[in-house]
C-alpha cells in the first residue's frame, strides 16, 4: 500500500487531516512535508531525504501557501518528472482566489479542494477526498 504525502504547513490542519483520514480506516501510511522543498526531498529522494528512495505516493495532498516554495512549484515540478508526474495531486487550501483555482489545473493537478474553516465541514472534506483517492479512484 502507497504512502499518502500531505504537504502542510499548518499543525492544527494536518492533525486535523490525518486524524480524519485514520478515523475514517485509511490505513496508508501519512507522511508530512512541512514545505515546498521538503516536499520536493521526499518525492525526488534528495536534500533532507538524500540516501532515501524517491517516494512513488497514492495521493499528494498539497496546500498552495507554504514556506520556502509555493504548492504550485511543487506541482509544476511533479509535473515535469515522467517518473512522478502521473501521481494524483489534490491542492488542499484556504485559498479561494480564482487565479490558483486556474493555475493549479493548468499545472496539472487533479483536485482542488478549498478547507472549509468549521471543523465539521473541514472534517467532512477531508473524509470525501480520503475516500475518493484512497479507496474508490484507481491508481494509474
Amino acid at each position: 500500500m502507497k504512502p499518502i504525502l500531505l504537504v502542510e504547513d499548518s499543525q492544527d490542519d494536518e492533525l486535523l487531516v490525518i486524524r480524519t483520514l485514520k478515523k475514517n480506516h485509511i490505513a496508508n501510511e501519512i507522511l508530512v512535508a512541512r514545505d515546498g522543498a521538503e516536499a520536493l526531498d521526499y518525492l525526488f529522494g534528495q536534500g533532507t531525504r538524500l540516501g532515501h528512495a524517491p517516494l512513488d505516493p497514492q495521493v499528494v495532498l498539497l496546500d498552495l501557501k507554504l514556506p520556502k516554495l509555493s504548492g504550485l512549484d511543487v506541482l509544476r515540478e511533479i509535473r515535469k518528472d515522467p517518473r512522478i508526474r502521473l501521481v494524483p495531486v489534490v491542492v488542499l487550501t484556504s485559498s479561494d482566489e480564482d487565479g490558483d483555482v486556474e493555475e493549479s489545473y493548468r499545472l496539472g493537478a487533479n483536485s482542488y479542494v478549498k478547507k472549509p474553516v468549521a471543523f465539521p465541514e473541514f472534517s467532512e472534506a477531508i473524509r470525501n477526498v480520503g475516500l475518493y483517492w484512497m479507496v474508490i479512484n484507481r491508481p494509474a
